[in-house]
């Protein structure tokens, strides 16, 4: 592989596992240093362990732990960031967990795979907007999904309390996420951001699918592939592998945009 990354940082979510895991070991075999973050520190000390075995250099890789489901650890792991990179290259937003059968909030009090999928991410690229904007040509690539076109956004009721359906709360986190995307690299920060459906891959979240799925790595390589500096993106814009491909009709509203931004910036300073 080239070293077309060899002096760039990436920051990639979830990265102890399935697609996460997968896209680090590809972006270090281009070279990139990858801050791997894991839920727990048990958790990402065995995927540092296995990204070597795969090849990696133990000297590119940084690891950092996070429960998104606590904003505090989010704000911590940013300033950790800022404070040892204060040019970052690359943020990939790959962190992701099922919603449960039963409506499931909190700590900070909204439902979890709104907080994990989508709110973490939100004020993850704010926080780390400073050396994002300072490395020149950042890309955030946001791990998304084609459930997203079957979501609708419960403005009123967001944590779906009143109604809720586990498909219906992760398609709504991946609206979201998809939604926010644009607003992820405003203009003038110099920094793009997309989002990229990786594709039916066989990770802890196939049971939500209910259908065989493709290796983590073939979903990795989709994502992998829109942060190497020779593709160009088209900020804003929801990948379908390497292609821009339609997206939910909402996603496209700017009177919706401007809403969900007001409501996510709300949830996560509550």
């Amino acid at each position: 592989m080239s070293a077309v990354l060899s002096a760039r940082t990436a920051l990639v979510t979830g990265a102890s596992s399935g697609i996460g895991w997968e896209t680090a070991r590809l972006l270090a075999a281009h070279g990139a240093t990858v801050i791997v973050h894991a839920r727990t520190a048990d958790e990402g000390e065995r995927a540092l362990d296995r990204l070597v075995d795969a090849g990696a250099s133990r000297d590119q890789l940084v690891m950092l732990a996070a429960d998104f489901t606590r904003f505090a650890d989010v704000a911590v792991l940013a300033g950790t960031v800022t404070t040892a990179f204060p040019a970052l290259d690359l943020l990939v937003n790959n962190a992701a967990v099922m919603a449960p059968e039963r409506c499931t909030l909190t700590e900070d009090g909204h439902e979890i795979s709104l907080q994990v999928n989508f709110l973490a991410a939100h004020l993850l690229a704010k926080l780390l907007r400073a050396p994002l904007s300072a490395a020149g040509g950042a890309r955030i690539v946001n791990v998304s999904s084609s459930l997203h076109r079957t979501a609708s956004m419960n403005w009123n009721d967001p944590n779906r309390v009143k109604k809720y359906s586990r498909v219906a709360a992760y398609a709504q986190s991946q609206l979201a996420l998809t939604m926010g995307t644009r607003e992820m690299a405003p203009e003038g920060s110099g920094i793009t951001a997309v989002s990229v459906n990786p594709g039916l891959c066989d990770t802890a979240l196939l049971p939500l699918y209910g259908r065989v799925g493709a290796p983590a790595a073939e979903g990795a390589a989709a994502v992998a592939k829109l942060c190497l500096p020779d593709f160009r993106l088209t900020n804003g814009a929801y990948y379908d592998g390497g292609d821009i491909a339609p997206t939910a009709l909402v996603a496209t509203e700017e009177r919706s945009l401007r809403r969900l931004v007001k409501l996510a910036d709300q949830l996560v300073s509550r």
